[in-house]
């Protein structure tokens, strides 16, 4: 077993960057299936006969299972080991996509999909943690922004595989894509990856594990179905409830129990507090305004799908390019976390505003906001990822993980919901057409096309300004603890 080093002047793992390739080749298998599957809706409404029931259910038996066992998994991948665990989910992800895409029917699917999902939720944080053991902390900036850079590609790929695939085979296709690079990810996990696990042992939270994912589960399915059947609506308020009092039973077990699964002194730190605060309003700017960016590109400017996924690709490239090359983990060790995280989340709603604002215009405006995008996320995302997994004792790095992962899931999942209900009440109070005669013509058509528009450019500051006060709030949060760290220091 691989014991990472304490102090900082000693080496780590000697094979420290081969495994990193590991690890994102692992983590890659988790990202394209996110973006895979929503190029393949038609095709599996004509094919399977599904409804639109059976549409939502086949994306979201993946996220809640995923977002609710996040904690658990990341607590599991500490006490019984995280290569073990990595290894788990490869598995357990590699076979949900076999069953995935041999499935006859719709049912099959949505099972298939939810195993998929416990093999993510192992592999999201098992990466992670692993990332943080073999790495000194000189070096887990740039191997974190390295990690990140990876989310960014599937982000940019998976469509554009997706749409590929489609184009030449079935739809069961896109997910037997997912078993060469689970078998190449799991035979090299086995070879190369170290063994690293909490040397306490404590005992399982069984209690702490079943509530925590019965909570995030009941909270994500409330979010996503808010859009959908209103937030007013039964289904919403009670699974809304279940989550509040699921999550306070939970946070009351936790501080009480003698061996948490999580323990709740990590959010007295400041530096861990003000670096998940800035998770979730990145990620609650970030999911939605790009989620209604693809309609921008497709309803308003007249891009097909696979047009509108390579119009997209510059941000995940420019992140790509600065996290690959180090350029952005140079920029975060010269500037500090605080000035990194608020610089590059200026650049975000800054790209933002740009899109917002010109996207109507064509695609100039568009791909400068990209770029800006892409510059601000390769400096603030790796560095909060790196803010709270330091703050948190390498033996919980799994927790740490899949503390980072819920929020993002939280934060991704809330951002979607909640800008595009400023769409829709935005959409609907704008001149529409009167009557089917007018809505039908050419002028009836560009008014629709406008309030659609507008409806997209009010979303679009909404999550530019989330995304602002984030980077603000985290930064002088840690530039607080920093100064206050650092005066202790000069009192000795």
């Amino acid at each position: 077993m691989y014991n990472m080093p304490t102090s900082s002047g000693l080496q780590g793992h000697p094979q420290r960057w081969i495994v990193l390739g590991v690890i994102c080749l692992a983590q890659l298998t988790v990202l394209l299936d996110n973006t895979v599957l929503n190029v393949a809706i038609p095709s599996l409404t004509r094919e399977l006969d599904a409804g639109t029931a059976d549409i939502q259910w086949m994306i979201n038996a993946y996220s809640l299972v995923q977002s609710g066992l996040l904690l658990t998994a990341g607590s599991a991948a500490d006490r019984y080991g995280r290569k073990k665990m990595l290894i788990t989910g490869l598995v357990l992800f590699g076979a949900g996509s076999l069953i995935a895409g041999l499935a006859d029917s719709t049912g099959q699917l949505i099972a298939a999909r939810a195993g998929m999902g416990v093999g993510g939720a192992l592999l999201i944080t098992t990466t992670l943690a692993v990332v943080m053991q073999i790495f000194t902390p000189e070096e887990q900036p740039k191997a974190i922004g390295i990690w990140a850079a990876v989310n960014a590609l599937g982000f940019a790929t998976g469509p554009l595989l997706g749409g590929f695939m489609l184009n030449h085979f079935w739809w069961g296709a896109i997910f037997l894509i997912n078993l060469p690079v689970a078998a190449l990810a799991l035979i090299a996990a086995v070879v190369l990856v170290p063994e690293s696990k909490n040397p306490r042992g404590d005992r399982p939270d069984l209690l702490g594990a079943l509530l925590s994912t019965v909570g995030m589960a009941a909270l994500v399915y409330a979010i996503i179905s808010g859009p959908a059947h209103g937030w007013t609506s039964g289904r919403v308020l009670l699974t809304g409830v279940v989550a509040v009092v699921v999550l306070a039973a939970f946070a009351y077990w936790e501080n009480r129990v003698p061996y948490p699964m999580l323990d709740l002194d990590f959010f007295r730190d400041r530096r861990f507090t003000a670096a998940v605060t800035g998770v979730v309003l990145i990620t609650f700017g970030m999911a939605g305004s790009l989620f209604l960016l693809t309609q921008h590109l497709q309803f308003v400017l007249g891009y097909g799908p696979l047009e509108a996924g390579v119009r997209t690709a510059p941000l995940a490239l420019v992140i790509v390019a600065l996290n690959f090359s180090g350029v952005a983990a140079k920029w975060t060790a010269r500037l500090g976390a605080p000035l990194a995280i608020g610089l590059g989340m200026v650049l975000m709603s800054a790209g933002l505003v740009s899109i917002a604002s010109f996207a109507s215009g064509g695609y100039a405006g568009t791909l400068v906001g990209l770029m800006l995008i892409g510059a601000g996320a390769a400096l603030a995302n790796p560095a909060m990822a790196h803010v709270i997994m330091s703050a948190i004792p390498a033996e919980k790095a799994g927790v740490g993980a899949g503390v980072n992962g819920t929020l993002g899931e939280f934060g991704n999942g809330l951002g979607v919901a909640v800008l595009g209900a400023v769409l829709s009440s935005r959409f609907a109070a704008g001149s529409l057409p009167e009557g089917l005669a007018e809505a039908s013509s050419a002028e009836g058509r560009r008014k629709v096309i406008d309030s659609f528009s507008a409806g997209l450019e009010v979303s679009q500051l909404v999550g530019a300004v989330a995304v602002l006060t984030g980077g603000l709030l985290a930064a002088a949060l840690l530039w607080r603890v920093e100064r206050a760290d650092s005066g202790v220091v000069v009192a000795q």
